[in-house]
């Protein structure tokens, strides 16, 4: 298979009453709901992703 380093992802904290960017990055991570995890592959685009909304998220190396 591929060696792509991969990050795990949780959503720990609510989307309700953020900027509508911010809840278009947590669902373009994959992340539906509290407490919802998901693996996603080191990329430059989701590292942007996970940076503009890490105070939503917990995030550790899979």
């Amino acid at each position: 298979m591929s060696t792509q380093k991969k990050l795990k992802v949780t959503l720990v904290r609510s989307t309700n009453k953020r900027l509508k960017a911010h809840k278009a990055c947590v669902a373009g991570l994959g992340l539906r709901r509290m407490h919802h995890t998901v693996e996603v592959i080191d990329t430059p685009e989701n590292r942007g992703m996970i940076n503009k909304v890490n105070y939503l998220l917990q995030v550790e190396e899979a």
